[in-house]
């Protein structure tokens, strides 16, 4: 395998070299040069989705989970009612999250393949007054669904409730205006489209809603209002911050600046889509969603019908050539995913079809 293969995957991500450089650094998580990090990171991830003053950037160590967790955690309280729309495993993991924290869980669902369904969410609200949070993923990447977020939005604002909106595979691309759509709380993380690396999540956050969440969390380390406070009062973290992966995800928000924002970047994935979407099925292999529902965040393709592909063949056959594509599998259909995010463009793709194949022959065997 190349020392530097390229990740086709919902994150990790291929990173550009800026990037991986601005990680050399060793920083003083109290320095007065890290804490003006910082303040560029919160400021600039707002910047994204159009929510200065309205909203507050709250950073947190870990994964995206880390941050959903914590979301919920800090504003759903105990006497509140939480409806979890899920059409996909991270659907289902908020529902988890919420059942583990004692919360009043609602849901509706529905198949992998299909979106979330605005009307179905409207009847739901109506019948249940009760509910004062509903939680969407944007763009669910056990498949790679573009749920209709303005539209739940609007409708969860009119019946009074507050959405909790994961876009952890849409942040940074797909389009976003908190100055036009009503979202209490938008979470992601920063190594999806936004292209930095793993290590931190952070929920923008209505400021008068996280504002009125004190004590309402009973975790230390997952309270975004305490961090949030801490934050406001010095600039620092309140506990020790992955300082190399907040140099890496500012660098990549500058290059974000740079590339055109959201929209240039949305461009350069759907083009890579283009060329994966046309060359798969030119090499026999069908998508799993339905063309209208499919984001250019990750695409879902179903295995052949030929008894002979062998998964495992395949994958290490591209792994070999350099790509590692996504070897879980989380749909109840025989599938494989491969990313359209991170620092690629539409000759990787090319690059890619030519080692798919080469290597389609010898991924089929005997059974």
């Amino acid at each position: 395998m190349n020392l530097r293969p390229i990740l086709l995957t919902p994150g990790p991500l291929t990173t550009r070299d800026a990037t991986r450089r601005a990680m050399l650094q060793d920083w003083g998580s109290r320095d007065p040069a890290f804490i003006a990090l910082t303040a560029e990171l919160r400021e600039r991830l707002l910047g994204v989705v159009g929510g200065a003053g309205t909203h507050v950037a709250v950073p947190l160590q870990g994964s995206g989970t880390f941050a959903v967790e914590a979301t919920i955690a800090t504003l759903v309280r105990r006497t509140d009612r939480l409806l979890v729309l899920a059409n996909g495993a991270y659907g289902e993991r908020m529902i988890s999250i919420g059942a583990r924290l004692g919360l009043d869980v609602q849901t509706l669902r529905w198949p992998e393949d299909a979106p979330v369904d605005p009307a179905a969410v409207e009847q739901a609200l109506q019948a249940d007054p009760g509910v004062t949070h509903v939680a969407l993923v944007h763009c669910e990447t056990t498949t790679g669904l573009l749920n209709p977020m303005a539209e739940v939005a609007r409708i969860v604002a009119r019946h009074g409730a507050r959405l909790l909106l994961d876009a952890m595979a849409s942040f940074g691309a797909l389009p976003i205006d908190l100055a036009t759509t009503p979202v209490t709380a938008v979470i992601a993380s920063s190594n999806k489209c936004l292209e930095g690396t793993p290590g931190l999540g952070f929920a923008l956050v209505e400021t008068s809603v996280l504002a009125a969440a004190e004590g309402v969390c009973a975790s230390l380390s997952l309270d975004l209002h305490a961090q949030w406070r801490g934050f406001e009062a010095n600039g620092q973290w309140r506990f020790t911050p992955p300082v190399q992966v907040v140099a890496a995800l500012v660098e990549a928000l500058r290059q974000l600046e740079r590339e055109g924002g959201p929209p240039a970047r949305l461009a350069r994935y759907s083009d890579n889509l283009d060329v994966l979407v046309q060359g798969m099925a030119q090499l026999g292999y069908r998508l799993y969603l339905a063309a209208n529902l499919q984001a250019p965040i990750i695409a879902t393709f179903r295995v052949p019908d030929n008894v002979g592909f062998v998964f495992d063949r395949f994958y290490d056959g591209l792994a070999e050539r350099g790509f590692l594509i996504y070897p879980g599998k989380l749909t109840k259909a025989p599938s494989f995913r491969i990313g359209c995010i991170g620092a690629l463009d539409r000759r990787d793709f090319e690059r890619l079809l030519a080692a798919v194949a080469e290597v389609a022959a010898a991924a089929a065997g005997p059974g």
